[in-house]
């Protein structure tokens, strides 16, 4: 089955329901005061959303790793290896050439490298995003 088909038969579609009724209970919560058990029954909806979303990422994640074309299954370890080439050369290599260039007396200033948007890419990559810091600010990083 092919990735498109796969998104297609499960989670994506059982996602899109779940964020329906997620969205009438948001506008009824914002139109009027919901009970308490209202109020977590819709956050665990939003739990159980993003569970849905996560794991439907790690479905697509997973068949495109099974693909045969290095163009599919390989673009990941790729931008991987691009990012940690990066931040060696940020952190290592970087200041090893200011420093040889100026105990040579080399008239040459290395290129210095883009960190926000490198560092951005590098922790989207390793699933480091804001997701464990919203976790941790509602107090529901223990409720998985």
């Amino acid at each position: 089955m092919n990735i498109l088909g796969l998104i297609a038969s499960g989670g994506i579609s059982e996602l899109m329901k779940g964020i329906g009724g997620l969205a009438k209970d948001i506008r009824s919560a914002i139109t009027g005061d919901l009970p308490p058990e209202k109020k977590a029954e819709i956050e665990q909806k939003l739990l159980e959303l993003e569970f849905a979303s996560q794991k439907a990422q790690t479905d697509i994640n997973i068949e495109e790793a099974k693909h045969k074309s290095v163009f599919v299954a390989g673009w990941r370890p790729f931008i991987g290896w691009i990012c940690g080439a990066a931040l060696l050369y940020h952190f290592i290599g970087h200041p090893m050439l200011i420093w040889t260039t100026s105990v040579f007396k080399l008239n040459i200033i290395p290129p210095v490298l883009n960190t926000e948007g490198l560092l951005s890419l590098v922790f989207a990559m390793l699933g480091m995003g804001g997701f464990r810091t919203f976790e941790k600010i509602k107090n529901v990083q223990n409720r998985h």
